[in-house]
């Protein structure tokens, strides 16, 4: 028996959830580049959108791992370890596109899931990377854990930004037109 046995329900379900979310919010934001206004948002489109996806990817990504037919867990450690070091770089670079963009100013909940729990879920794997060595059971209950909270993250994340769009941008497109039309 491996370590990995007992996983595969697990990783069917997140690794699959993760795949239909990814389509989800391309068709989102194809739908939201037809709103007008939409150009000037591009800044804010690496920094809000693209993590989304992301992480979205790695939670695919570490379902397709795990569910390989590994014959010990040396490789996939090293693997996920691997993935959470580039998740870590990434955030890196997502917290600094947080302070560099101007559409939006971020609130505290922004900086939580867009730096401060991503920061944790790929920490985790790191971690759990190491820990994998000596404690092989434990190490995938965190990587479990990690590819959870990055779903979570995903669908929160992608959730606040179709509610931006929705209930932020369009009364602000109605307060313009209703400007406007009071003008003339």
């Amino acid at each position: 028996m491996t370590a990995f046995a007992g996983w595969e329900n697990f990783y069917v379900i997140v690794g699959s959830s993760a795949g239909a979310l990814i389509g989800l919010q391309f068709v989102v934001i194809t739908l939201i580049a037809d709103t007008p206004g939409a150009p000037a948002s591009a800044q804010a489109s690496g920094t809000f959108a693209t993590p989304s996806v992301i992480h979205f990817c790695v939670v695919l990504l570490l379902a397709a791992l795990v569910s390989a037919p590994w014959n010990g867990i040396t490789t996939i450690s090293a693997l996920w370890g691997f993935v959470g070091l580039v998740g870590l770089v990434y955030i890196g670079i997502v917290t600094r596109r947080l302070f560099a963009q101007t559409i939006y100013q971020p609130v505290f909940e922004d900086w939580l899931f867009h730096a401060l729990l991503p920061c944790v879920a790929y920490a985790t794997l790191v971690i759990s990377a190491y820990m994998a060595y000596v404690h092989a059971r434990p190490a995938l209950f965190f990587v479990g854990a990690a590819a959870l909270l990055l779903l979570f993250i995903g669908i929160h994340n992608a959730w606040d930004a179709v509610t931006y769009h929705v209930f932020v941008r369009k009364r602000k497109k109605r307060e313009v037109e209703g400007e406007q039309a009071g003008k003339h």
